[in-house]
């Protein structure tokens, strides 16, 4: 069995990663909180762990592996969208769960086992409060449930930090009511006006922290194998679930393995409203397809800082243009499925090194390009498209993939003027003929002329 290797977070080291249970593999990572257009850091994070998981369901079985990603549906980001827009909360959350669902789609990233909704599992975050407060690790005050991080001993181990350096880093409210300025909340009372669910401790609704903890918990188990997410989730959210779920339940250690992917940012910069440069994947997917953005997360290493611009989009456009392209020159080679090469599932199994993987898909295009008998040519395309499918990649038709996302009217007028042109140049009419050509070609259509006949592509 190939042997996978991850980045832990906690450890800070590459390390080998060794399931609790082969047949029950379990990994958790965090969605997004549904207030908003996906934005490109919701999109790249997903894109990463859907290569983990194709990995993991390669390695020990699709069967054996359970995927968890979950939707924040009760934040206050919500609440304040609501107040700026005065749409209701279920309409702004299912609204933008839409949005999200489609652009994962759009980007060949596959559902997860369960995408748990955090409305649907209040009743096991209330359990957990009571757990907490039971064990001595929770206090009430001014009608909120708050963690006192004095009382678990490993507060700040996961991000490395000492108590004066995470309190200096982040935006932690100060209150006299507070043990520790670091204490965090687990539950808080809500206005009438505003989500909440009767409990213990009155009207209210849950810290965002307590969430992912009771459904990992509820969905993969008190102990599980892999936490996933940004690195800015690091501190202080994955250092709050994992002190409240290890003090919830004793002799646990919650996640095994924390994986994080890097910053992104935008031509150098963090991204940030303020500065200007945030984009929606909409707004990306206005400039190129979405399959051109998977790729350019890939060229980068995960856990290194991820720096967008659209020039390299468009370097990825022109990359799959390639690779597509040696697949519609052997659209007549018919394949069977094949298993993804040796040189590939290693280069994922270490760490994920998706630029190496990458590197061998150009070296198949170029072999493909060269080969010249049908076996030589079946076989190549059949490595490159396993290859490509753990990559997520090359999911297209090669045909729509050039032609894009004209519709009917305009691909039946763009199929009427080849006619026309063919007419022509049956007529040795080589005016009309290098006309509609260059008509077609300012408006971004390129023809190829083969002895079987002529095809069509956007340049």
């Amino acid at each position: 069995m190939t042997q996978i290797y991850l980045h832990d977070t906690l450890k800070q080291r590459k390390v080998p990663f060794t399931p609790i249970d082969a047949n029950n593999v379990r990994m958790y990572v965090c969605g997004p909180t549904v207030y908003d257009k996906a934005h490109l850091g919701n999109a790249k994070t997903p894109v990463v762990y859907d290569v983990l998981y194709r990995l993991l369901c390669h390695v020990y079985g699709k069967e054996h592996v359970t995927y968890v990603s979950n939707i924040t549906d009760v934040d206050d980001k919500i609440l304040n969208k609501h107040k700026e827009t005065g749409k209701s909360i279920r309409e702004i959350t299912e609204q933008t769960y839409n949005w999200y669902i489609e652009d994962m789609a759009k980007l060949n990233v596959l559902a997860p086992n369960e995408r748990p909704r955090a409305t649907e599992y209040i009743a096991d975050m209330i359990e957990l409060v009571k757990k907490l407060l039971e064990n001595g690790h929770a206090y009430e005050a001014e009608k909120q449930v708050l963690f006192d991080v004095d009382s678990f001993s490993g507060y700040g181990t996961l991000s490395g930090r000492s108590m004066k350096e995470m309190l200096a880093g982040a935006r932690i409210e100060v209150a006299d009511y507070k043990k520790n300025p670091a204490d965090f909340i687990l539950w808080k009372p809500s206005a009438a006006d505003q989500p909440g669910w009767n409990s213990p401790w009155g009207y209210g609704r849950p810290g965002w922290h307590l969430e992912c903890s009771a459904m990992s918990s509820k969905l993969l188990g008190n102990d599980f194998d892999i936490h996933g997410g940004g690195s800015d989730l690091i501190f202080p959210h994955h250092e709050n679930e994992l002190a409240q779920s290890c003090c919830a339940f004793p002799n646990t250690k919650f996640a095994h393995y924390w994986v994080h992917t890097g910053m992104l940012m935008i031509d150098g910069v963090k991204m940030s409203k303020s500065l200007g440069n945030f984009y929606t994947v909409e707004e990306v997917l206005q400039k190129a397809p979405a399959e051109a953005l998977r790729l350019l997360f890939l060229t980068t290493h995960y856990h290194q800082p991820f720096n967008f611009t659209f020039e390299g989009l468009q370097l990825a456009k022109n990359t799959l243009d390639k690779f597509y392209n040696a697949l519609l020159k052997n659209a007549d080679v018919e394949t069977v499925a094949a298993a993804p090469s040796e040189k590939t599932i290693s280069a994922l199994a270490d760490d994920l090194n998706t630029p190496l993987a990458l590197s061998y898909l150009h070296e198949t295009v170029n072999e493909l390009n060269k080969a010249e008998t049908v076996e030589e040519r079946r076989r190549l395309k059949a490595q490159l498209l396993a290859d490509a499918y753990m990559l997520g990649l090359l999911y297209n038709e090669p045909e729509k993939w050039f032609k894009g996302e004209e519709n009917d009217t305009e691909s039946a007028e763009i199929e009427a003027l080849i006619q026309q042109r063919i007419e022509a140049k049956k007529n040795k009419d080589w005016a009309t003929a290098d006309a509609i050509r260059n008509s077609l070609k300012e408006r971004g259509i390129v023809l190829e002329d083969s002895p079987t006949g002529t095809t069509w592509k956007r340049a």
